[in-house]
């Protein structure tokens, strides 16, 4: 019997945490597998997914800048890749069929679900900051989840209008975002404002009411600017670490057979 591989793919790819993360689970449930870091240019890419189940290769998850276009290369596309536009995990069929899926959203909740279990998606709209591919999947997460409104503000206003429009929320001009907070109760940041060498989310939280939830998927810091005025405030706070440790959870019980757990344990050998 072949030992099960599977990797992540992207470009650049040195700067992932998912070799770690997948190692961990590897080690802890005594599994014969590997989980190995792949970069992968992008005119290489549909060669590269064609040979991998020769190689042994059980599935990838696959980071910046192929997300997109994985899409177009996989055999089977889950609803929910459809719906985000974007895959994030693959799996090879004993055939070397490709099934594309997006993990995004379930790590997005499961990490909400975890950390903020008293959080209600029902209890009010939420603000989505930023319109990227990470704001498609959190929209999604949001919708399946019930939340009654999704108000999505971004820096660039068209990007915003554009995602409004295909998914049916409402768009907000980025200089009216602190007045939005009067009524929300739970915003979301999907930008790389706060994130470490990048500026920090400049918005005023004095309209947000203290029983809101904030997170954000930034997870370097792992307490963002933003996630610290929200503390302040009072306000459930959640860092975006989670969402990559849930997000993997799929892939590897896919892969390797076993359903792996996010505990405190894997959180600080990640950090680590």
């Amino acid at each position: 019997m072949k030992t099960p591989l599977a990797g992540v793919i992207g470009c650049p790819v040195g700067h992932s945490r998912s070799p770690v993360l997948h190692g961990t689970w590897l080690r802890h449930h005594g599994i014969a597998g590997h989980y190995v870091p792949l970069h992968v240019e992008a005119g290489d890419l549909a060669e590269v997914l064609r040979a991998m189940p020769r190689m042994g290769f059980v599935g990838a998850n696959v980071t910046i800048p192929h997300k997109e276009a994985v899409l177009a290369l996989a055999d089977d596309v889950s609803e929910t890749a459809l719906r985000i536009g974007a895959a994030n995990t693959l799996t090879f069929g004993p055939d070397g069929r490709l099934h594309a899926d997006n993990t995004d959203a379930y790590g997005f909740i499961a990490n909400l679900r975890q950390n903020a279990p008293g959080w209600d998606a029902t209890s009010g709209p939420a603000l989505v900051l930023g319109a990227g591919g990470a704001a498609r999947a959190v929209i999604v997460a949001l919708q399946d989840a019930g939340v009654p409104e999704i108000v999505l503000t971004n820096r660039t206003a068209a990007r915003a209008d554009a995602l409004a429009a295909e998914f049916g929320v409402t768009a907000l001009p980025w200089d009216d975002r602190g007045r939005a907070l009067a009524n929300t109760a739970c915003v979301v940041n999907t930008t790389s404002l706060g994130m470490q060498g990048q500026p920090k989310m400049d918005l005023d939280l004095g309209a947000l009411p203290a029983s809101a939830l904030v997170t954000d998927i930034v997870y370097s810091p792992l307490e963002t600017p933003l996630l610290a005025a929200a503390r302040a405030r009072g306000c459930t706070v959640v860092d975006g670490l989670g969402m990559l440790l849930h997000q993997a959870v799929p892939g590897f019980a896919r892969w390797f057979g076993t359903r792996p757990e996010v505990t405190d344990a894997l959180r600080a050998a990640v950090l680590a």
